[in-house]
């Protein structure tokens, strides 16, 4: 039976052959600075999570996917911690679990990738998004914003409480100070219209009162 460490420690090794200089260096370039990052692409770092997931289909081990994932969240390394948001199976992370992970959150490029590849997967996603986009740190509001976006892109219409406090925080986060939330704010404004003409007339009234155009 292969051990759970000797797994980590298997996968950091061959982050080596996916190296990218150029990638790691201009995150670096742009001040994402991480214990190790080896600059693989993330087409790579999917192959390589679809490959994992393999492997426990097809061969008994001494740990699951679940601890796989959560071990390699504990890394601080930026190849670790995104192949653990694409490998963690969205309907076995409880709520307690995904709160500490959003509290070690180091930067928007894993909020991002944490959102896309898990955040919006998740049985209580509305409920987590509605919150985050409440919070006054800029990678909780950015998580909640870019789920909503999916949950709307998906055809999930909210209730007339969620519509106001969605409207109210996209405002707030439309004038507030980090431009990456002001970006995922408006993209879900676009995502929220596009549920039908009722929802476009509301995103536009909204951004008419504080003098921005919504195209």
């Amino acid at each position: 039976m292969e051990d759970l460490r000797d797994k980590v420690n298997e996968i950091k090794q061959s982050f080596r052959l996916m190296m990218d200089g150029a990638v790691a260096q201009s995150m670096r370039n742009k001040g994402l600075n991480y214990h190790l990052n080896w600059g693989a692409t993330l087409p790579r770092l999917k192959a390589k999570a679809e490959e994992l997931k393999s492997m426990f289909n097809v061969q008994c081990s001494t740990f699951n996917v679940y601890d796989l994932a959560i071990a390699l969240w504990k890394e601080n390394v930026r190849e670790c911690k995104i192949l653990a948001t694409m490998l963690m199976p969205p309907e076995r992370m409880l709520p307690g679990v995904c709160d500490i992970w959003m509290e070690q959150i180091p930067s928007q490029e894993i909020a991002e990738q944490v959102a896309f590849n898990l955040w919006q997967h998740l049985p209580y996603a509305p409920e987590k998004a509605y919150q985050w986009i409440a919070s006054d740190q800029e990678y909780y509001q950015l998580c909640g914003f870019h789920v909503l976006s999916r949950l709307f892109m998906n055809g999930q219409e909210p209730n007339e409480r969620g519509i106001n406090e969605f409207i109210d925080q996209s405002l707030s986060a439309l004038q507030g100070p980090y431009m990456s939330v002001c970006k995922a704010a408006m993209q879900s404004l676009q995502r929220f219209a596009e549920l039908g003409l009722v929802y476009e007339r509301m995103a536009k009234s909204a951004t008419k009162s504080i003098n921005l155009d919504f195209l």
